[in-house]
């Protein structure tokens, strides 16, 4: 038997409230309701993986997830882990439309397997760099309370603010204006998270301009499947467009770059898994269209493993992994340092994720 031999997995629920309710344009969340992968391998090497389903984004809930990666422990079981490409192949053609389940067991497989070559994850994707920035979201809420939110992101040092716009176009407008009263240097990006019409996309562009508000990115202004309204509105404004839900696997990248549609393409790990989202990385170098990292509702460990992606590859323009900061537990530590502001630091990992459950 090798060492890398998987001896064990485990799956079972992973349920983590957050500090308040987070609003977009596509649902309301209060918690994390996600699902835990443990693999062991024959060494004792012992790997996390996180899946963080969501329904209007993915398709998946915690029941059919739990229910799928349990259903993959006896593909997994007995097999080497070094093989993980072939073993997420075989999650992928058995699961198509369980993602997430594909990157929590790919996450496991990962940490699992880097734990026993004694190197950290982001080494091993290829060492680029060891510190990532991100910025912090504001949801959907009142442009006073958004005003105190953007203060508060302010006083802690991060630099870049997300914006969750796409329901009521005048009402985003007053709450992006409150956002840029209370902190004025910092730099906005919009999440319309499908909310917005190409028209109406352009017209909110051009009445923040009128008030010198000038946001560095807007991200997926339309429906997902409107792959020509995202071009007529990359067509028409000088502001960097982001693909996210458009952008769910490596065809609809392919896609939206020929027509080309975006500037951007936001890569989650949830939405396709870590081995596509290395195609998608370097079909995007390949075309010279900048990346963009996001994540959906997960802890430190899913965020971790995100991190340690884009540390290992580099040449991320836009990052987005604040969830952390917004959950009220960690059932984890480890995985990164958060040293200032929003800076994960993963130099001083040793090997994997670095992530280790708190007892």
């Amino acid at each position: 038997m090798a060492r890398t031999t998987i001896t064990a997995v485990k799956v079972e629920p992973l349920n983590i409230p957050l500090r308040e309710t987070f609003i977009i344009t596509t649902g309301s969340v209060s918690e994390a309701r996600n699902v835990l992968i443990t693999i062991e391998l024959a060494d004792g090497s012992i790997g996390y993986g996180e899946c963080s389903p969501f329904a209007p984004s993915t398709g998946e809930t915690q029941e059919t997830a739990l229910a799928a990666a349990r259903t993959c422990i006896p593909w997994l079981e007995g097999q080497d882990a070094s093989r993980w490409r072939p073993l997420s192949k075989l999650i992928k053609h058995n699961y198509y439309h369980q993602n997430t389940v594909r990157t929590g067991i790919e996450m496991a497989l990962l940490d699992a397997l880097t734990h026993s070559y004694g190197m950290p994850l982001y080494v091993f994707l290829g060492n680029a760099r060891t510190t990532v920035e991100t910025d912090m979201s504001i949801p959907l809420a009142t442009p006073e309370h958004s005003y105190e939110l953007a203060q508060q992101i302010a006083a802690r040092g991060i630099k870049y603010i997300k914006i969750k716009v796409g329901v009521d176009m005048q009402e985003d407008i007053a709450r992006i204006e409150a956002i840029h009263r209370a902190a004025p240097t910092l730099a906005l990006t919009l999440d319309a998270n499908q909310g917005y019409t190409p028209d109406e996309a352009l017209s909110c562009l051009r009445q923040l301009e009128e008030r010198q508000i000038y946001p560095i990115l807007l991200e997926q202004p339309v429906y997902k499947d409107d792959f020509e309204g995202l071009r007529f509105v990359t067509q028409h404004t000088s502001v960097p467009v982001a693909a996210d839900e458009s952008a769910a696997s490596l065809a609809d990248v392919e896609r939206l770059i020929a027509m080309k549609a975006v500037n951007v393409v936001n890569i989650k790990l949830m939405k396709c898994g870590i081995v596509e989202a290395l195609d998608i990385a370097a079909l995007c170098r390949a075309t010279s269209t900048q990346l963009m990292i996001g994540s959906m509702i997960e802890s430190r460990l899913g965020t971790s493993a995100s991190a340690h992606f884009v540390a290992g590859l580099g040449g991320f323009r836009f990052i987005d992994l604040d969830v952390p900061l917004l959950l009220a537990e960690d059932p984890f530590m480890g995985g990164y340092v958060e040293q200032q502001g929003g800076i994960y630091d993963v130099s001083d990992i040793e090997s994997g994720l670095g992530i280790a459950r708190k007892v």
